[in-house]
């Protein structure tokens, strides 16, 4: 249990993490580019 518990917590943490990262980056009108060098095109 506690291990389903901690794994549901990091795949939480991470999902938050990328919104954020995603969202700072919208917010300065910059591209958004993943690790790879993959822009989003608008």
């Amino acid at each position: 249990m506690k291990a389903a518990l901690l794994s549901i917590a990091m795949l939480s943490a991470i999902a938050v993490w990328g919104a954020g990262i995603y969202a700072a980056d919208a917010s300065t009108n910059h591209a958004v580019v993943d690790g790879y060098g993959v822009s989003a095109s608008r």
